[in-house]
């Protein structure tokens, strides 16, 4: 998916690959500010030096990429104003794993492309489209140690592989309540119980199969 130098914001865990892409299309002289938190927490004050630098005057564009696990509420709300008038030259590129931790007011504000992720070639070793409540089982004992972080790209790699097998009815309401389960693990709820009902809702809105043998009338 081709990349445009605009402030936007970026789906992905590959951080420093995000910011290297934007490197690739932006204009000749334009300059990189980074704020990289790779296994650490975006802070207010890492918001406030973000503002602070926005405001440095500049002839040539400017790119301040923002990335981490997860960009907090009072975060958001505080790059929200700048990122809704940006000063001259000043592009925001914000970099995260999951569209599902951020605020509906920077989703509105910021066009979202979603890149490869690291993760995206994991294996599940998961049929997911002759999923039985057996494989359920198997794969939650098999993952229950995860850490709810560690289980967001599993449980957003199943909803993907079940959209793409066309094995299931899924409507709105079952894409909402799959998108919450994401969020509740972003909030730290533990990931076998997240993986087991998000498997287990899955089977329940599996299609039933026709039945192939000829049924004849007596």
């Amino acid at each position: 998916m081709k990349i445009e130098p605009i402030s936007q914001v970026l789906i992905t865990d590959d951080f420093s690959g995000a910011v290297e892409k934007i490197k690739e299309v932006a204009p000749k002289n334009s300059s990189f500010e980074l704020f990289i938190k790779e296994n650490e927490n975006f802070k207010v004050s890492d918001a406030n030096e973000v503002i602070a630098k926005a405001y440095l005057a500049s002839t040539n564009k400017v790119f301040l990429c923002l990335a981490c696990e997860q960009f907090s509420e009072v975060v958001q709300n505080r790059l929200l104003k700048i990122i809704e008038e940006p000063p001259k030259n000043k592009e925001f590129i914000l970099i995260t794993p999951s569209k599902a931790t951020l605020l509906p007011t920077i989703k509105s504000r910021l066009p979202i492309t979603v890149l490869k992720n690291q993760s995206s070639s994991l294996d599940l070793n998961l049929n997911i489209k002759n999923l039985s409540l057996e494989d359920v089982y198997k794969f939650v004992q098999e993952h229950k140690r995860l850490k709810p972080k560690e289980a967001m790209p599993i449980v957003e790699a199943i909803i993907k592989e079940a959209i793409k097998s066309n094995a299931y009815n899924l409507d709105a309401n079952s894409l909402e309540l799959f998108s919450n389960a994401t969020k509740a693990l972003n909030l730290g709820s533990p990931a076998d119980f997240i993986l087991t009902t998000t498997l287990l809702k899955l089977l329940a809105k599996k299609k039933k199969r026709l039945n192939s043998e000829t049924i004849s009338n007596s």
